[in-house]
């Protein structure tokens, strides 16, 4: 709790881990173009995917590439495991979490297989993107975990 009992807010963590990236860099325009919103992205250099935010997985595509969460004060966040990965028709993905569930910051939403995802052809980029016109500026550069906290500013 903060001052005047208001819970603080819920910071952002990385959700995983790999190459840090800003979302012009995505290899895809309707994510670099920010038509969807403004972001980053991750090139995952490990399967692993939690939960950046606690709040409600209200999109959990059936191809296991791409999610939703909504936070308790309406924040929204599309996350998309690598680029036109639709196209696997989820071979490759593992998902943990469905539509309506509720998540905490940190648990797993899924696991990507990276040798298949690249043997395909595909890009591991993964962007994540503020569809509510949340402004994003990277905090650092480079190699983040997930788990990492400061690795972008929000607003």
């Amino acid at each position: 709790m903060g001052l005047f009992g208001r819970k603080k807010k819920e910071e952002l963590i990385c959700l995983m881990t790999g190459t840090l990236l800003s979302i012009e860099q995505v290899p895809d325009p309707a994510f670099a173009t920010k038509v969807m919103g403004d972001g980053f992205a991750v090139e995952l250099t490990d399967g692993k995917v939690i939960a950046p935010v606690s709040g409600t997985v209200t999109a959990a595509f059936p191809t296991g590439h791409a999610f939703g969460i909504t936070t308790a004060d309406g924040m929204e966040i599309l996350i998309h495991l690598g680029i036109d990965t639709v196209n696997l028709k989820g071979q490759g993905f593992q998902v943990f979490v469905k539509q309506g569930d509720n998540i905490k910051q940190g648990e797993s939403l899924a696991e990507v297989d990276i040798n298949y995802v690249k043997s395909q052809g595909m890009s591991l980029v993964s962007p994540v993107v503020f569809t509510g016109g949340e402004k994003i500026r990277l905090l650092k550069n480079g190699t983040v975990r997930a788990g990492d906290q400061g690795i972008v500013r929000i607003g």
